[in-house]
């Protein structure tokens, strides 16, 4: 017979074990939960950004573009090619964690092209609509 003191939540307990016989098989041991400290956990760095996906057009040089700030999924899109829109103008509908998030037209412009379609699923950076 063994015995050992066990603290647990700070109370102390003693405890008695006796060992198994040659021809018994032993059990698998059982941890004895240990009080620890708590150790500040540092936060992990910052995985590098994905890289964009391909538009599904080709963007012209100097072509203003509206890009996806985060993965998700395309739920409506309120502009299509040759609209005019004025700067805040709701452009689409992106769904991500649950939460419908507005993409906003920057600046006033034309919309040259929509580079989504409802339903599609994109990425961080992905081009959603060229100006």
């Amino acid at each position: 017979m063994k015995t050992y003191n066990v603290y647990v939540n700070g109370n102390a307990y003693v405890v008695q074990i006796e060992e198994a016989g040659a021809g018994a098989p032993a059990p698998a041991p059982v941890p004895a939960p240990v009080p620890v400290a708590p150790t500040p956990v540092a936060a992990p760095a910052p995985a590098a950004a994905p890289a964009a996906a391909p538009a599904a057009a080709p963007v012209a040089a100097g072509a203003n573009t509206v890009t996806s700030p985060m993965p998700g999924t395309i739920l409506s899109i309120s502009v299509k090619a040759g609209d005019s829109v004025k700067a805040g103008q709701v452009l689409m509908i992106l769904e991500a964690m649950k939460m419908e998030n507005e993409i906003v037209a920057p600046e006033d412009g034309v919309v040259a092209s929509v580079a989504v379609a409802q339903g599609a699923n994109v990425n961080t950076g992905d081009v959603l609509v060229v100006f």
